[in-house]
């Protein structure tokens, strides 16, 4: 098994910068397709494709910048998940394998045979799921701010409010105060995420929670069978998807490596944009496994 290089990128400030040309409205306006399964998604760009997958209460809107940036060499498509945006949900009681058939059901619906597939935050538990049950089907894999086997108190707290949100008690306010760091609270990104969490379907969410909630050790042991490239990208300062999760991954992994990103949190892709579009570029730009 390969050892992971740790990468530590020079602290870097608050930016929206990849973004602000375009405003809140240029991520928001967004045409959409549907499958025949129910499944929202948008693309970009032409080439070997690339799909992500975003987290729990946000939209695919949530990879605007990366659609943006890396759909100039790359089949970009960006995907709903169910329940959120435009999605078909999946039934309440839906574990984490569940959305990891469904993802599989969308490559179909797409006739995708070979993709890179990178998700954050649940969108990576389940680019995991899907390495560890599709793994002919991925190129390489990348996981932003992703959770693995959270200790025993983040997983009371975690499935503590998979049951408040079950019980119809959403708060907005606690996790973006948790995603975001305190100078990025007055920034454009963090209104319009908590716009989309305040908007999202409260089913919808409930059950991918729940998922979400129990589903970080579903495919915790897979990580010595997965021979593609593996990204484990995070903040050094996010609080649950933490450095130490993204490192053991990695290390896990015999093509894995680990990348913090100083300064930041949990939304790396919207606070960190041409940062995280560089490490993307640089992962895709990887020679794939022999298969």
């Amino acid at each position: 098994m390969a050892s992971a290089t740790a990468i530590r990128i020079s602290r870097i400030s608050a930016t929206t910068s990849a973004i602000r040309p375009r405003s809140e409205a240029g991520m928001e306006m967004v045409r959409r397709f549907h499958t025949k399964s129910g499944m929202a998604y948008a693309e970009q760009g032409a080439g070997e494709p690339l799909l992500l997958i975003h987290g729990v209460g946000m939209r695919l809107e949530a990879w605007a910048p990366q659609m943006a940036a890396l759909g100039k060499g790359h089949r970009v498509i960006a995907v709903d998940m169910p329940g959120h945006g435009e999605s078909r949900a999946l039934p309440e009681n839906a574990g984490l394998d569940g959305f990891v058939a469904w993802l599989g059901l969308f490559l179909d619906d797409l006739d995708l045979d070979r993709v890179n597939v990178a998700g954050h935050s649940m969108g990576a538990l389940i680019a995991g799921g899907v390495a560890a049950s599709f793994g002919n089907r991925v190129s390489r894999v990348a996981l932003l701010n992703g959770v693995y086997r959270r200790d025993a108190a983040a997983s009371a707290a975690v499935i503590g409010r998979a049951r408040e949100i079950r019980a119809g008690l959403v708060d907005v306010d606690g996790p973006l105060q948790r995603w975001f760091g305190a100078d990025s609270r007055d920034s454009d990104v963090y209104r319009l995420t908590h716009r989309w969490l305040a908007s999202v379907d409260r089913a919808g969410y409930a059950t991918a929670y729940a998922a979400f909630a129990a589903g970080d050790g579903t495919y915790a042991d897979c990580w010595p069978k997965v021979t593609c490239p593996a990204l484990f990208l995070t903040g050094s300062d996010d609080p649950n998807s933490t450095p130490a999760m993204a490192r053991a991954m990695a290390d896990a992994a015999p093509n894995g490596y680990a990348v913090l990103i100083d300064g930041h949190r949990h939304m790396v892709n919207l606070t960190a944009p041409d940062e995280v579009n560089a490490i993307l570029s640089e992962w895709l730009a990887k020679p794939e496994a022999a298969r």
